[in-house]
């Protein structure tokens, strides 16, 4: 209750604030008219004129809000000299991360991840290690897609993170950067980049590598859990680490042929290896508390590996007409995931089962091909149509081993699933000076086929025709205030992990895929308000959300042990009312409060199973500048409340907080250092959660390593010559092609 109150009187005092500015900027609007005017189409508003070398010039803004997105400007924010982009996501709208990293956008997980403006498979698939290797100072701005049109893939398109890197079209010359960070917990991060250009062609490399250790990856569990149908109670505690590294790399080239042709390469991806060890025990005993059976276990995976690259050509073509342009691209996504997972079993007393251990082996391999034209043209003044068409084929290849020692217990499953998916859109975008609109529909056939290679199941196959449509209405109440309703949906398809029929068993659970899932459809309503002045960023933003037949975990227990898969039984709804505060109170001090409040209910019709909850996802942020050209930062992020996670669990709340100090050096600040702790009182992070439907009741502890310091290092070199800056086509993703920016 005491954060919430902290919440409302901080949106308070920022309105008060806000109010107590908006004559300075009417003043700071009358010095530019029209520069004004050229910027309505967006909430971001900067007042910069130089008159006979006077110059009147305002904080630099970092909210910009669009028909479909809004962006939050990385470079004008100080701490992008030396923190990272997971640090900076803090900060953007609609955003948030907990205390493992896991991204949450708009309240939830069903989001992509592109990288100027393309879609990036790699960064998606494990964009937590990415993004806290890469340096903020890389990146020009931070876009959420709120509300993608119709263009956009449906599935899995509820929002869309879309990180655009520092600009190349302006430079001529060579660029380059050099970060290094370490913590107390002996875990390095290392990056690299060069940039340059010369003549038509700019090229950027770009390397970064991650260290975890045993001391950074140590975890704790410990779970009591009563079976309903028996009274009969088990307790098991493990205790683990994973330490290994991460490697990723990217390489963008584009090529200007001429004024209207441009050809565009990438190529990346990443690779990581872990080394997961453990110790564990787990007890039974009966309904009056005697023992039944007991036993020791050790984990550990002598392999696991998992790398994943993409790479893609687009050729863009312009024509005459100012604003029209062809796009043709093509993308190949590549996965590939080993995992050797051993466990053995001594000190067993009365066990139920027979064997002493058990080795299961498992070979996973995605290939996905991508190919898209895409036409944009003009139809007059305000008025834009874009439609274009995609074809995907997508193919997912697993083998799954598993032998059991001191029996001749084994088994052997193969399994192939493959996705075919052919779509078209149409997309109307209209801009005036008050309103905004984007209207699209976008059709679906998708075609999915499951079949196993080594016979022991018939294949089966399934055809799917899904309509999605898409609305945006945005209303500019005035210069400083804007009004947006919006109307999405998205497609949920099942991955490889959700089908994969094969069964692993172990003596407390046996869990499997369920290869005739099918996909599901998410619809969401939502309201946003906008009130950007000098000193001041407000946005509040009331959402529904709701999803019928979504794909769920279906538990189950039968002889003390639990059995998992999925089925698509899942009603979803949610309520949200996401807010956001940028305050600058006095000149050197900023004030950020990011947070989301929700209600969300699950439920399983069939069983009747149900869970609810209010939570809060929030994240403060103090910054404040001190002599000798220091700056200081304080923050402190968590959630509040008890949230549902599927039909079965409930979450428990939980925060953490940082401090940091940052100074640069050199010329034109080309050197950062920053020291940094995170929870420096705590040594663990605990978490909780408990199962509240089922055949069974259980509460989980979970504690994780909390304390740490930082030292970090940012240095950038090289030089560069300016050239003419380009106008900028946000909505269009005409700012990027290839991989490299293209825009201001």
């Amino acid at each position: 209750m005491t954060h919430i109150r902290i919440i409302a009187l901080s949106l308070l005092l920022a309105a008060r604030a806000g109010i107590a500015t908006a004559q300075t900027q009417t003043t700071s609007k009358q010095v530019d008219k029209t520069a004004s005017k050229q910027e309505n189409k967006s909430d971001s508003i900067t007042w910069n004129k130089e008159l006979e070398g006077i110059v009147v010039k305002a904080q630099r803004q970092l909210i910009k809000q669009e028909i479909d997105r809004i962006g939050y400007d990385v470079q004008a924010d100080e701490e992008s000299k030396t923190q990272t982009v997971m640090d900076m996501l803090r900060k953007v709208p609609m955003v948030t991360v907990d205390g493992e990293d896991n991204i949450l956008i708009k309240g939830n997980s069903n989001y992509k991840i592109y990288k100027n403006g393309h879609l990036d498979p790699s960064l998606t698939k494990n964009a937590k290690e990415v993004l806290k290797s890469m340096p903020a100072s890389m990146v020009k701005r931070i876009e959420v897609i709120t509300d993608p049109g119709a263009r956009e893939d449906a599935e899995g398109v509820d929002a869309i993170l879309n990180i655009v890197m520092i600009d190349g079209s302006k430079m001529q010359g060579m660029m380059g950067i050099v970060s290094a960070s370490y913590t107390s917990l002996n875990h390095p991060n290392l990056y690299a980049s060069l940039t340059g250009q010369t003549g038509r062609l700019l090229m950027s490399v770009e390397y970064g590598y991650g260290g975890m250790s045993s001391r950074e990856t140590e975890s704790i569990t410990s779970t009591d859990r009563t079976f309903l149908d028996t009274g009969n109670k088990m307790r098991s505690h493990s205790e683990g680490t994973n330490p290994g590294s991460i490697h990723w790399a990217d390489l963008n080239a584009s090529y200007d042929i001429d004024s209207l042709n441009l050809l565009s390469a990438s190529f990346g991806g990443y690779f990581y290896k872990l080394n997961v060890q453990g110790d564990g025990w787990t007890a039974f005993s009966d309904a009056a508390g005697s023992p039944s059976y007991s036993y020791n276990n050790h984990y550990w995976m002598p392999g696991y590996s998992h790398h994943s690259w993409d790479g893609r050509l687009d050729y863009e073509h312009k024509t005459r007409r100012k604003g029209e342009r062809l796009t043709l691209s093509y993308m190949l996504a590549l996965t590939r995931q080993h995992t050797d997972e051993e466990n053995t079993y001594d000190k067993l007393v009365n066990p139920p089962f027979a064997y002493t251990g058990s080795l299961q082996t498992e070979r996973e391999r995605f290939t996905e091909h991508t190919l898209q034209a895409d036409w944009l043209r003009p139809l007059g003044k305000g008025h834009q149509i874009e439609i274009g068409t995609k074809y995907i084929d997508r193919n997912n290849n697993s083998h799954n081993t598993m032998d059991y020692y001191g029996t001749d217990q084994q088994s052997s499953d193969e399994f192939r699933h493959t996705t075919r998916v052919v779509a078209g859109y149409a997309d109307y975008i209209y801009n005036s000076e008050k309103w905004s609109a984007r209207a699209g529909l976008r059709y679906e056939y998708s075609f999915m086929r499951g079949s196993y290679p080594d016979g022991k199941k018939e294949t089966f196959d399934k055809h799917l025709g899904d309509w999605v449509p898409q609305a945006s209405l945005k209303y500019q109440l005035t210069d400083a205030q804007s009004l947006k309703l919006n109307f999405t949906t998205s497609i949920n398809r099942p991955g490889i992990s959700y089908l994969n029929p094969a069964v692993v068993a172990s003596p407390t659970i046996v869990q499997q895929g369920n290869p005739h899932l099918s996909s599901s459809h998410t619809q969401r309503i939502s309201l946003t308000y906008a009130y950007i002045l000098p000193r001041l960023t407000l946005q509040i933003a009331p959402a529904y959300t709701f999803r019928s037949g979504g794909i769920s975990s279906i538990q189950a227990a039968k002889d003390d042990v639990r059995y998992s898969t999925y089925d698509n039984i899942l009603r979803y709804r949610r309520l949200s009312f996401e807010q956001y505060v940028q305050w600058k109170p006095f000149d050197g001090t900023t004030l950020f409060v990011n947070n989301n409040v929700r209600y969300e209910h699950n439920e399983n019709p069939n069983l009747g199973y149900r869970t609810h909850g209010w939570s809060d996802n929030y994240y403060f942020n103090l910054s404040q500048k001190l002599p000798w050209k220091l700056q200081f930062y304080l923050s402190s992020y968590g959630k509040i409340g008890h949230s549902p996670s599927g039909i079965y669990t409930m979450q428990h709340s939980w925060f953490a907080y940082s401090a940091s100090l940052q100074r640069s050096f050199l010329k034109d600040d080309r050197l950062t250092v920053r020291i940094g702790a995170n929870s420096p009182f705590e040594k663990y992070r605990t978490s909780e959660a408990e199962t509240v439907n089922g055949d069974y009741r259980d509460y989980q502890q979970s504690w994780n390593r909390g304390r740490s310091f930082t030292l970090s290092l940012n240095w950038r070199f090289g030089s560069l010559k300016a050239s003419v800056k380009k106008a900028e086509h946000s909505i269009e993703n005409d700012d990027v092609v290839g991989g490299i920016s293209k825009g201001s």
